[in-house]
């Protein structure tokens, strides 16, 4: 009957400082005698005999005491991307507004060459093309120090427009799957910084289905006028002629002058069903991925906020339109309550209309003329530049303004809260 583990214990004790002070052909008879008691593998007992008793490193910044293995360590496998290559992508993820891995990775083909040929980088060939190959799971594990995530939520200030919506169709966001270029979603987004009363800005937001290009004009309020003077402005800054336009039930949108303009321009205007915000899927997203994210949630009133507000959103349009890429829906199955989900290769949607069938020759022409001027780390400057005037712009209610304004808004028990329609007698 072999040695219990307690017995071995002592065993071990009791011969590992005899063992390290012995010479070689001792320590060999040693050890057999040790093994032949204890029945350890030979290799084993050395390691018991050798470290009985000392700090052992197992791993770095990880030690062990006592009778332990020695634990051999893979040599560290050399690095791929050094520290030139981190501090390039981390200059280009900035440049681009911190956008996800996938993205950055779709996006640096494009403006690694803009960025060097406009000098705001300094590459070597092999860190350019370091860049051009590395994938998303590396841009995440570089880039992972520096990241952060903010969440907020904004507020609705769509009001029921009941005129003319039986004579507007319905479309939903299943209706889109053979769109060309030129049918538009549009809608609005508030800038009431809270306190949704009194005047003040309000961006209107149009987005091309097909391409995801992508549009906004500031206005001074939600009133019909300046909503229709939005949507004749910005159909001129579009690259291709419309086709239709497609907005929420709003009374901004839903009116006689925007269908009688539709009517005489033979533009197809349809509506989203009420509150189903997946019906206008295309736009909501462009409400925060362009005007939440660049111009926040502070209030903006006035003539100057609103054209500060402009100022921005002709940069963004060649900053958000020609370098930063978005995925689209290819493809969803269901399968009983399992839905997959398959996206296609992100892209600009300047890529998007160059490889679209129904986009004119000289429409892709004038865009690449326009492309070959742009320098995207100038135009992220001038947008840093007009978000910190915006901001000073930004009207800061006080306490009293807070409450004077608020006793003017709908109570909680108002119907357009609940949306449920009002009492008769």
């Amino acid at each position: 009957m072999g040695l219990t583990m307690q017995e071995r214990r002592v065993v071990t004790k009791a011969l590992a400082e005899q063992f390290r002070r012995a010479g070689k052909r001792d320590k060999g008879r040693m050890l057999d005698d040790f093994v032949k008691a204890t029945g350890y593998n030979r290799s084993y007992a050395a390691g018991l005999l050798r470290n009985h008793g000392r700090r052992v490193q197992v791993k770095p910044g990880v030690a062990v005491e006592g009778s332990v293995h020695v634990v051999r360590l893979p040599k560290a496998r050399k690095r791929t991307y050094g520290a030139d290559v981190a501090a390039a992508l981390k200059k280009i993820w900035e440049i681009l507004d911190y956008i996800g891995s996938k993205r950055l990775v779709a996006a640096l083909p494009e403006v690694v060459p803009r960025l060097v040929e406009f000098r705001e980088l300094k590459l070597s060939k092999r860190v350019q093309r370091q860049l051009l190959e590395i994938s998303p799971a590396t841009v995440d594990r570089l880039l992972q120090p520096e990241r952060q995530r903010h969440a907020i939520k904004g507020r609705c200030h769509t009001k029921p427009g009941t005129l003319l919506k039986h004579q507007i169709p319905i479309r939903t966001f299943s209706d889109w799957d053979d769109a060309k270029p030129g049918f538009v979603e549009m809608d609005l987004v508030g800038h009431d910084g809270g306190v949704a009363a009194g005047d003040y800005c309000f961006t209107l937001d149009m987005t091309d289905v097909a391409t995801g290009w992508s549009e906004q004009y500031a206005a001074l309020n939600k009133a019909q006028t300046h909503v229709f003077e939005g949507i004749q402005r910005l159909r001129e800054r579009f690259p291709f002629p419309f086709l239709g336009v497609d907005s929420d039930n709003g009374s901004e949108f839903i009116n006689r002058q925007l269908f009688d303009y539709c009517q005489s321009e033979d533009l197809a205007f349809t509506r989203s069903r009420p509150y189903r915000k997946n019906d206008t899927c295309y736009v909501e997203q462009k409400n925060w991925s362009i005007v939440r994210r660049f111009a926040g949630y502070a209030r903006y009133q006035g003539e100057r906020a609103r054209n500060l507000l402009n100022e921005l959103y002709a940069a963004l349009s060649a900053y958000v339109n020609f370098f930063m890429p978005s995925v689209k829906l290819v493809e969803k199955t269901r399968d009983g309550a399992k839905v997959t989900r398959r996206y296609g290769k992100p892209k600009t949607p300047y890529q998007r209309v160059l490889e679209s069938n129904d986009a004119s020759h000289s429409t892709k022409q004038r865009l690449r003329v326009r492309y070959k001027k742009l320098n995207p780390a100038h135009l992220k400057r001038t947008i840093e530049s007009l978000q910190r005037k915006l901001l000073k712009e930004a009207t800061r209610l006080t306490a009293a303004q807070t409450q004077a304004l608020a006793a003017h808004a709908p109570g909680p028990n108002h119907p357009w809260r609940s949306h449920a329609p009002a009492r008769t007698a």
